[in-house]
């Protein structure tokens, strides 16, 4: 399977993490000693179930990071349903037989090759459109007590969402307006709830929607076949967006660097 790398995004003035960025894009923040980005590819690099590896949002002559797989790079585009768009587009032009793609955020410098791999074995056990990955709040907060992560609090247990995932590519570049609601909603617990229609917003507050009808509900409206993987990975879910998320980082990383 290849992978598609989301690197676009630069902080500005007045934004989370410009102090650490004055400017240059987020993926090249420092963490340990690499850019944040390198620890993704190192995961990707490792992984037994990825071919090539295309980065989108840092320029073609990129030559600060590496990786032991074909790597290429094309520039940030509009927005990132075009990031998203456009990974899909290359993934197909290197085969178009292609089904499915990881996809990943360059800010979840945690992830290691082994997870990767749990990602893409087990969302291939089936065939659908879009696999979205969830993790408990109890994995989160034991791995990254300090993380404060923001959580959707369904019946039985609360979810935040991972930076990875796997998509088919073909319904990726066939439908535009599909893709750009579920990344607009992708930070924002109430836009996600919004998927599912207003008409079950009570269910929601009263935490009597259960995960699988929230899958249920989402792909319905969104048509398109959705499965959400209960992932066992807290660093899928550690995404660096602010100052302390990106100290719990660069403390958790140098830890492994050094081990």
């Amino acid at each position: 399977m290849d992978a598609v790398v989301l690197a676009g995004g630069t902080p500005q003035p007045g934004e989370y993490l410009y102090e650490e960025t004055k400017g240059g894009p987020k993926a090249m923040l420092d963490i340990a000693g690499k850019p944040m980005i390198q620890w993704i590819l190192n995961a990707l690099s490792g992984a037994k179930t990825i071919d090539q590896v295309v980065v989108i949002g840092l320029p073609a002559d990129c030559t600060d990071v590496r990786c032991s797989k074909p790597l290429s790079f094309y520039s940030n585009q509009a927005d990132m349903i075009e990031n998203i768009r456009l990974g899909a587009t290359k993934v197909l032009e290197h085969n178009p037989q292609t089904r499915h793609f990881l996809i990943a955020s360059s800010d979840i410098p945690a992830i290691t090759p082994e997870m990767v791999d749990w990602e893409v074995n087990t969302a291939m056990e089936t065939d659908y459109d879009a696999y979205y990955n969830v993790i408990a709040r109890e994995v989160m907060e034991a791995r990254f007590p300090g993380s404060r992560r923001s959580y959707v609090h369904l019946k039985g247990m609360d979810v935040c969402g991972g930076d990875m995932n796997v998509l088919r590519a073909q319904t990726v570049t066939a439908n535009e307006v599909i893709w750009k609601k579920i990344v607009d909603a992708r930070k924002n617990a109430l836009k996600q709830a919004s998927l599912l229609g207003y008409d079950t917003l009570i269910l929601l507050f009263l935490r009597l929607l259960t995960l699988d009808n929230a899958v249920k509900l989402a792909s319905k409206r969104l048509s398109i076949k959705g499965r959400a993987i209960v992932c066992p990975y807290a660093e899928v879910g550690m995404d660096v967006d602010k100052p302390h998320q990106l100290a719990i980082m660069r403390e958790d990383l140098a830890k492994r660097a050094q081990a």
